[in-house]
């Protein structure tokens, strides 16, 4: 595992194209999923992420290749419909396809946990899509509770997450 740089951005940017195309492609229009990939996931926007203070990307690698990313939160970073006060943000854990079922998330939850403990946080808040029922089960095996929700865009198609929390 190690936290993503700079010089990083360009595989980070063809990781999470992959990654959100392979989890949600399949109840998303195309034309949506073009526009969100091109917007939300363009080296430019990821740069400005990587940027801003309180947020922090990592990799977890098998033989030091990236096979799956997470993006942590704190502060003035964290998402405005977070109602927990005193938390990190766990906004994205996602595995490449090839990847995925091998225990990759778990490590990096892990790594959230231990940074969220070591800067005193008293909670874990995250957002999913209300219809991702792997990283729901996923969630809710690690003590999350839903607390309420909120709207997501991708494109034109307006979803709906689940905003959960979880004691540290």
């Amino acid at each position: 595992m190690r936290q993503v740089v700079a010089t990083d951005i360009l595989t980070l940017a063809h990781m999470a194209r992959i990654t959100f195309a392979d989890t949600f492609a399949a109840n998303t229009a195309p034309e949506d999923m073009q526009k969100f990939l091109d917007t939300a996931y363009a080296p430019e926007q990821l740069t400005r992420e990587l940027r801003t203070a309180g947020t922090t990307f990592w990799f977890v690698t098998v033989d030091g290749t990236p096979a799956g990313y997470m993006k942590l939160n704190v502060g003035e970073a964290v998402t405005k419909d977070v109602k927990a006060t005193n938390a990190l943000e766990l906004e994205r854990i996602y595995i490449l396809p090839d990847y995925k079922r091998h225990g990759l998330g778990s490590l990096l939850y892990k790594k959230a946990v231990e940074l969220a403990r070591a800067q005193g946080k008293e909670k874990i808040a995250l957002g999913v899509w209300e219809h991702n029922e792997p990283a729901k089960s996923f969630y809710v095996k690690r003590g999350f509770q839903k607390v309420g929700d909120h709207s997501f865009v991708v494109g034109s198609d307006l979803q709906h997450d689940w905003l959960m929390e979880a004691a540290v």
